[in-house]
This record gives structure tokens, sequence and C-alpha cells, in this order.
């Protein structure tokens, strides 16, 4: 029995029955998704490293397209090219699809009836593939030298043609190649192309065909090591994962004639196909994985929300009623039309990216649900950031948090923005000394007095209007100071900074009891 992935049972086996062509005579086992399953949708990375808003995008349009159709999302891992998988890749993958909000229906994670979702799990099933395509001529065993296949590319790149294998063992006689494998020869499976290849209609780019014979070599399908190549991987997991809709990125487009090629050697009807424009940078160069900034975990780690990045990836492309900025999940399934999406490349400025979240950030501070995570988040975060410093740990009960998030709503962009070093004033007392206040008015005794009346006199809630009003009152009865030198006391007394927030909206955060003790403790220093 295959070992378990993490949080699952034992898996389906690993060499489940191979299915031959409809029409063999064996009938389908359990773990095949039967005919009439609906709509069945995949996202298949390669876990070579961590998820990117490339990848992110490919993922939320298929997730998308299964909820709109009522149909599942399913999450593939090829990982043949053993040499360039990632440790910790995989799960970081699938972590990083629940983090947005967008989990797939059946996983490597959470399992599902056509287990198991990663491809080295899955070899003898491409074995048996392989092997069906191989009795009925459609593949055949190449027993060309790594070295001859170099010399060729090079002879090809000094002709300035584009290197392509010659198709040389497809002329081997079977005595031939019986007398190969006697010998222990190592060989390769590559499949037949033919020409007159079928035209396909591609749910965004319209009838499209590539005669593939006539510019490439026959694709090594199965290689040496056992391990499959895309081509034969990807054709066999969607026949038997019952995937209805392909909907990938348009860099596939052209080998789509080739799959079609595979699917019509097994005799199968494949899948609808979609190809998705690319993803560009604004000014329409390539996203690169050497952009440290386009990896998920960044945006984690800079409290970006996942459904401000969802809205920006969308807004920027097609495929929806409209590009309004703000839209949840939900509108964004409501609005989907896999027929408007258009062929245009997709250009993504994330210098938009801090107001996306800003509109999203206050759509979740009003909402009372939502609030709550918010509210929790923040704690966290205060403690993280101001932990060894909280002398009055007040700061981090409920209503104190969801008091500043409610005020500061509209003009933070993230979370995070509150326990920068601007912000420090609502979860650790200032130092400030009478001293410090006394250069700004020598009538820092009166107005400290007057606040602090002020305060010890409210009965209703704080409001910043309110304050304002009242202010403004006390500043009249001090002669010898301007409001503007009261105001820029007040602030320095409360927050022990120049610039922040208003005096009245810091007021209404600390509440009366917390100004009175700063005002109070200025004064004694």
């Amino acid at each position: 029995m295959a070992p378990a992935l993490r949080g699952v049972g034992p898996l389906l086996r690993v060499a489940p029955r191979w299915l031959p062509p409809r029409g063999a005579g064996v009938s389908s086992q359990a773990g095949d998704v039967p005919c009439g399953a609906g709509v069945r949708v995949r996202f298949a990375p390669s876990p070579t490293g961590f998820l990117h808003l490339g990848g992110l995008r490919t993922a939320l349009y298929n997730y998308i397209f299964a909820r709109k159709h009522q149909g599942a999302f399913i999450l593939r891992l090829e990982d043949t090219d053993q040499s360039r998988v990632v440790t910790g890749a995989a799960e970081g993958i699938e972590d990083m699809l629940d983090w947005a909000g967008i989990p797939p229906d059946e996983s490597p994670h959470r399992g599902g009836p056509v287990g198991p979702y990663q491809q080295s799990l899955r070899l003898e099933l491409y074995k048996k593939a392989s092997e069906v395509l191989l009795e009925n001529g459609a593949a055949y065993r190449c027993f060309c030298t790594p070295q001859r296949l170099e010399l060729l590319k090079k002879d090809a790149l000094r002709n300035r043609q584009t290197p392509r294998y010659d198709n040389r063992c497809r002329h081997l006689s079977s005595e031939r190649v019986a007398e190969k494998l006697a010998q222990g020869s190592d060989y390769v499976v590559r499949f037949q192309l033919k020409e007159g290849v079928e035209p396909f209609l591609d749910l965004v780019y319209g009838w499209n065909k590539h005669e593939v014979a006539t510019v490439e070599g026959d694709p090594v399908i199965l290689k040496g090591d056992g391990f499959p190549t895309y081509h034969l991987a990807n054709v066999v997991d969607d026949h038997h994962m019952g995937i209805s809709h392909v909907l990938r990125g348009t860099e596939w487009l052209t080998s789509t004639s080739k799959h079609l090629l595979i699917y019509r050697a097994f005799g199968w009807d494949p899948p609808r196909f979609g190809h998705l424009p690319l993803l560009l940078n604004k000014d329409g160069s390539k996203l690169s994985k050497r952009q440290g900034d386009i990896f998920l975990e960044h945006f984690v780690q800079d409290g970006c929300l996942p459904e401000a990045l969802l809205d920006i990836i969308t807004n920027c492309g097609s495929g929806f009623a409209g590009n309004q900025m703000g839209r949840t999940l939900e509108e964004l399934i409501l609005e989907f039309d896999v027929g408007r999406i258009t062929t245009h490349s997709a250009l993504l400025d994330l210098d938009k990216l801090p107001e996306f979240n800003r509109i999203h950030l206050i759509q979740q501070i009003g909402d009372e649900r939502l609030r709550r995570k918010l509210v929790m988040e923040l704690q966290m975060q205060v403690e993280q950031v101001y932990g060894n410093w909280l002398v009055d740990r007040e700061v981090l009960e409920k209503d104190y948090v969801e008091r500043v998030l409610l005020l500061r709503k509209g003009h933070i962009s993230c979370l995070k923005n509150l326990v920068a070093p601007e912000y420090s004033f609502l979860w650790v007392r200032p130092s400030v000394s009478r001293e410090q206040l006394q250069t700004i008015s020598a009538e820092v005794d009166e107005i400290g007095k007057l606040v602090i009346g002020l305060m010890e006199g409210q009965t209703a809630a704080l409001t910043t209007e309110g304050l304002n009003e009242d202010l403004r009152g006390l500043q009249e009865q001090i002669r010898g100071t301007k409001y503007s030198s009261m105001m820029k006391l007040l602030r320095l007394a409360l927050s022990g900074q120049q610039q922040g927030p208003s005096v009245a909206e810091m007021m209404v955060s600390l509440g009366p009891r917390e100004v009175c003790e700063r005002i109070k403790k200025a004064l004694s220093n």
C-alpha cells in the first residue's frame, strides 16, 4: 500500500488496473469517474517552486468555472521531473490555495475517488498506458543514445534549423527491437506524430490546429527511468480523473493538437480546452520567478488580504461582466462567463494592490462576522510586535481593538499599518517629559487640567466631531496658546509623535481613562 499523505487515510493503490480503449471488453474499476459526472476541472502545477501569481490566476479561473457549474475543482501535482522538485513546495501550493479561499475538492492532502493526486505515485498507470500505445502501433521504443541526440541538435543549430528528432527508431523492425531488448539496451518510448490533425474549438481562441508532425520530431512520452513526460501523463490523468474541461495557460495552445492525437490513439473522448492569455507586468514584460514579489508567501507576509489579490488578478483580465474594484469571490463567480475571456494578455499593476486591499479591508471591517476575525488577527500582530512593551494589556481587549479598527477604517490599506511605528501610541504609552511639553506652551498645566476635566466629565461615547468642538471650546479659555500649538502639545503627550491621526481620533481610540493617564504621566515627569 502506498504511504498515506498528510491528514488522509491510505491512498488508492499506486498501480490501479489499466483501462484499455473503449470497446476493449474490460469494465471500469471503482476510482474512475463515471460518465455523466458533470464539470470537473483541475489545476496541475509542478512542485518545482512556490505558488506565484500566474499559477494563482490559473487556479482561480478553474475554481470559479467549477463553482459556476456546480462542479469539482481538483489539485494534481505534476512531479515527474524529480530533479526539479523543491522540498515543501507541494504542501506550500495547497496551503496557499487554502489561504486564498479557493481550496480544491480533491487533492493530495484531501484525497478523493481518483487518487493518488501526485503523478510520481501513478507510474504503473503510465507504464500500462505506454504498453497499450506500443501494442497498437501508436508508439515505439527509441534506443538512440544521448550522444546521438546531441549530435542531431548541434547539426541542426549549425544549419540554423530548429532541433528535432529525426524519427529514426520509428522504422526499426520488430526483430531489431527484440534484439536491442535482449541486449539490455536503454530506451525511451516515443509517440508517433501523424499528419492531418483535426481542428479543435478552443473556448477562448476559437478554432485551432497545429500540424505538429511537420515541425516536430516524435516526442518522448515515457523516459528511461519510468517517469512519463507531460504529454502522456496529463492525457492519461485527465481521462482517468474524468476532467471535462482543461483551462490552462496559452503556452500550451500549440501542444493541444499533439495531445488530441494521443487521445485519438487511445480511443478516448478529449475534454474541452480553453487557454488563458498571459498575465504580464504592467509594462508588458513577463512575470518572472526571479521577481521575489510574485510569490504568494510574499503577499501573506505583507499582510495582503486574499480577497484583494483575487480581485486584482481578475480585474486586469477578462471573463467577467465588469471590472470594478472591491468584488468578492462570490461576485466573481456570479459574473464569470468563459465566453467573455479575450485573447488579450492581462497587464497586472501591483502598484494598485494597496488600494484594492484598502477597499476590501473597509468591507470586512463593516461586516460584523469578518470584523471578529480581523480583531483576532490584529490582537496577534500587536502581541508579536509590542508584546515586550505592553504595560497595560487592556489594549488587547476585544472592545478596544475593535474601536481602533472602526475608527481607522478607510485610513489604512492593511492591518499591519496599525502596528507600524506611527501607530505605536495605540499600544504603548509614550515617554514624554513635562519639559518637552513646555517648549510648546508654558500653559501646559492649565491645558492638561482642562483636557482631563473634559474627559472625566464625558457621559456619552466619544466622537471625533464632538471632541473637535469641545477642544475648540477649551482653547478659547486659554489666552496664550494658539489652537494649533495646543493640538501639537496634546499630540505629543498622547502619542510621543509629531504626526499621525488627528488628536480627536487619538482620544477616541485611546478612550477617556487612557487619555487622562497619559496626560497625568507627562505632567508628572
